[in-house]
């Protein structure tokens, strides 16, 4: 897919970020690094040990680019649309959660 100069809308966003991760084994990884992230970031908040957000957050993104570089061979969105690179891990954490898109 080719991508746009500029997005105007995380809707117009998606169908490129899907595009970006049609590797099952970079969904995977992306999918289990998000996973992680949230069960650091709930740890974090009921124990009061805050250092555990920032490793919540180095390894999803180790995860997730560890899928770019060796699996994808393309470079994260994360670099040219940060925002909405955020708003599509999440998303597609979702679709694959409910099933939309395979694991």
């Amino acid at each position: 897919m080719t991508r746009p100069a500029k997005y105007h809308d995380f809707r117009e966003f998606y169908p490129f970020y899907l595009s970006e991760h049609s590797n099952r084994t970079s969904r995977r990884l992306h999918f289990i690094g998000s996973t992680i992230a949230v069960l650091l970031s709930v740890v974090a908040v009921a124990t009061e040990h805050w250092w555990l957000l920032v490793l919540a957050l180095v390894q999803a993104y180790a995860f997730a680019w560890t899928g770019h570089f060796f699996y994808e061979r393309n470079r994260p969105a994360t670099f040219k649309h940060p925002i909405n690179s955020f708003m599509g891990d999440w998303r597609m954490w979702w679709d694959i959660l409910t099933g939309k898109i395979s694991f």
